[in-house]
């Protein structure tokens, strides 16, 4: 390893000589509203409306000087390659059964989309299935679901364009690969769930107004039915709700005996119901009465259904619920709650697999349909374990573990004997003897404890000059597990520390971490990130110009709050497809969705909470902000752009200081990269944004 003087030479002169940017000019309109006696100015609510001339164009100019600027960093192109080395290798997901066959994805390397492979047996000779990269000719069409028939011969795939969640579902014979004819369009958070001639699916109603596809809000969400060759326009709508704002979905016994309706989106968790297809009601039974806990079917024994809840069990459980008798349904526990999170709960074989989480960290026990206890499953250390599925009559399951310096690696169980063996190692170029991961447990400022994870390579000094990366996400029962990451190696081998926080308002801990982070008690997120940064520079990992915060979506917005909390923290902000305006965020697409996560300004208790911490109202004139680069896609419908745009409007207009405020938009990509190509690109662009501004000129190995 060694610094290349002529490479740090060049950075220095061009960041001595950089001359403070001109940005584009945003008109400020006198738009202002009144929320509980309390005027709020929205100068840049013209930036909401992503179809008019002067939006495109101010996009555009965005566009150009982000680029412009990105173009002159002089080692941009040499992590670029970096990270396309990294991740050229074939990297597999654990195989599956359908109809006699065993199918999985594969990735040779570089491919924009994963492709379908399938074979006879696990000795079977390989077949290609489907290719995705043939959707399209620049690799952002994608596949996102697939659902088999019961036997196997059909198969309806969903298809995300541009990386948006609007779906199209097609059907295929899986026997001789051609399609039917049919499409379905306008689905979204659904797949197919077939029964009979056909199969269920949800759906929106087609967007009423032109050119706002992926702004409008979205509501009444619908299950409709559809019949195997016919048209969408003859699908019958089998269920919708009185309330508009509303998810749902139903789902099918693997006995083809029960159907289930989940509703969801007005609590923290959701509502079940439940008939049986034959012999039963017509109406749907409720198994519980609100949307304040979660319930969700794992399997079924006849009148008897597993399922997992956390109601009376912050931690989680797995109960069994009889329903033979409607009028007096009895439910008792199988798995009763435990000290340490239930993380996940599946069924094959007859057998249920038992994720729990320990200080962020699997373990996996397996139990009978009874409830009682059989074996733990011994993984290769301390990580993240994924899998498990499979049908009854399954003889071995497949999983996947990873943690930050193991790449994913697949097992094969098999059931009977309980014992597993190396399915598939993957065959990246990363060795893993150079690098460690630490676990700390910092105090926040009220005295909570909170972990975090700390990765770098063996032989860093702690000076304090390191480079550091501080990601975090901190909301929606959501934990960040350790994961291997092949575009991270670059970032590793460069002489950078990266640091992932276990904020509170994630799932780590349980219901209780998730509510001490949520609604009126969201500060303690920002506290918490905020905590993190300041042990990471007490203990010399890094230092304040050094160190950049990362983070996506409700990440994006943890890091746009505590950067107008605590700017002089941080040199570099990296604000992901962020949630900007907390005033607003519930008029676009699902954003009402998160209301029981933050609020809504339309209460006023939960107005002054969200002003209080909004980032784009809490800006101030004449600070000097860290670094930053913003990013976002023109089709993200889930955190829509106009979040992105207001904000950067807002901090280019406020900034008091000369670091660079810039906003990367991404064309033909939503609330994640729609190909590989793209995910390469964003990365290379934040790695060298990132040290750019740290005027650190980064370490490359010989013949880099």
């Amino acid at each position: 390893m060694f610094r290349l003087t002529f490479l740090m030479l060049s950075v220095l002169l061009s960041l001595s000589n950089a001359q403070p940017l001109k940005y584009p000019e945003a008109r400020k309109s006198g738009q202002k509203d009144v929320y509980f006696g309390t005027t709020v100015d929205d100068p840049y609510r013209w930036l909401e409306d992503g179809t008019t001339t002067e939006t495109k164009a101010w996009v555009e100019s965005q566009v150009n000087l982000s680029e412009s600027y990105l173009s002159q960093i002089p080692y941009r192109q040499q992590i670029h390659g970096l990270i396309e080395g990294c991740m050229n290798y074939p990297r597999y997901a654990s195989p599956f059964r359908e109809g006699g066959y065993y199918y999985f994805y594969k990735n040779d390397g570089l491919q924009n989309q994963s492709v379908l492979y399938r074979q006879k047996g696990l000795d079977g000779k390989t077949e290609l299935f489907m290719d995705p990269n043939a959707f399209s000719e620049d690799g952002t069409v994608g596949l996102r679901s697939l659902n088999f028939s019961k036997d196997g011969s059909k198969l309806a795939y969903g298809i995300s364009r541009g990386g948006s969640d609007w779906n199209e579902i097609f059907v295929l014979d899986t026997k001789t690969k051609k399609k039917y004819r049919d499409s379905i369009a306008w689905v979204k958070f659904s797949g197919a769930v077939w029964y009979g001639n056909g199969f269920y699916y949800s759906r929106y109603d087609a967007p009423a107004a032109d050119g706002k596809t992926y702004s409008e809000k979205n509501k009444n969400h619908k299950v409709y039915y559809h019949i195997l060759g016919t048209e969408q326009s003859q699908d019958r709508c089998f269920y919708s709700d009185t309330s508009s704002l509303i998810f749902n979905s139903v789902s099918i016994s693997d006995d083809q005996m029960i159907m289930f309706l989940y509703k969801s989106g007005r609590g923290k968790g959701n509502q079940l119901f439940y008939r049986k297809i034959k012999g039963g009601k017509k109406d749907f039974t409720p198994l519980n009465s609100d949307m304040n806990f979660q319930y969700s079917v794992i399997d079924n024994d006849g009148d008897n259904l597993i399922v997992y809840t956390n109601i009376d069990a912050p931690n989680g459980r797995v109960i069994s619920v009889n329903i033979a008798n409607p009028v007096k349904i009895v439910s008792k526990d199988l798995i009763p709650e435990q000290d340490f999170v239930l993380d996940n709960v599946s069924a094959a074989g007859g057998k249920l697999f038992v994720t729990y989480m320990k200080d962020v960290k699997h373990k996996v026990y397996v139990y009978d349909y009874r409830g009682i206890y059989e074996r733990e499953i011994e993984l290769p250390g301390p990580g993240t374990v994924s899998g498990f599925s499979g049908k009854k009559d399954e003889k071995e399951v497949f999983y996947t573990f990873t943690s930050f310096t193991h790449p994913n690696t697949i097992y094969k169980y098999t059931i009977k004997t309980g014992a597993s063996e190396l399915f598939r190692a993957s065959d990246v170029k990363f060795n893993p003897d150079n690098y460690t991961t630490e676990q700390v447990f910092y105090n926040s400022k009220d005295g909570t404890k909170v972990p975090m994870f700390i990765v770098y390579k063996k032989g860093i000094k702690f000076d304090g000059t390191n480079p550091a990366l501080l990601y975090a996400y901190g909301g929606f029962n959501v934990a960040l597990n350790p994961a291997f990451s092949a575009s991270r190696i670059p970032w590793l081998d460069m002489g950078g520390v990266f640091a992932m926080a276990n904020l509170r308002g994630g799932s780590e801990y349980g219901e209780k971490w998730h509510e001490a982070g949520m609604l009126l008690k969201k500060q303690n997120v920002f506290d918490d990130f905020i905590s993190a940064a300041e042990y990471l520079i007490e203990k010399k990992y890094t230092s304040s110009p050094r160190l950049a915060m990362h983070g996506g979506s409700n990440g994006g917005l943890l890091v746009g709050a505590v950067m107008c909390q605590r700017p002089e923290l941080f040199g570099v902000a990296i604000p992901e497809v962020g949630v900007m305006d907390m005033l607003r965020y519930h008029k676009f697409t699902i954003g009402w969705n998160w209301a029981s996560e933050y609020g809504t300004s339309d209460d006023e208790t939960n107005f002054r909470n969200l002003y209080g911490y909004s980032p784009l109202h809490n800006l101030k004139k004449g600070v000097k902000y860290p670094s930053t680069l913003l990013t976002t896609a023109d089709r993200d419908d889930r955190v829509v752009p106009a979040h992105s745009f207001k904000f950067a409007a807002r901090l280019q207009e406020q900034h008091g200081g000369e670091n660079p405020v810039l906003i990367r938009i991404d064309t033909k990509s939503g609330h994640g990269s729609s190909s590989t190509a793209k995910a390469i690109d964003k990365t290379a662009d934040i790695y060298s944004f990132i040290l750019y501004n740290m005027k650190y000129a980064p370490k490359f190995e010989k013949g880099n």
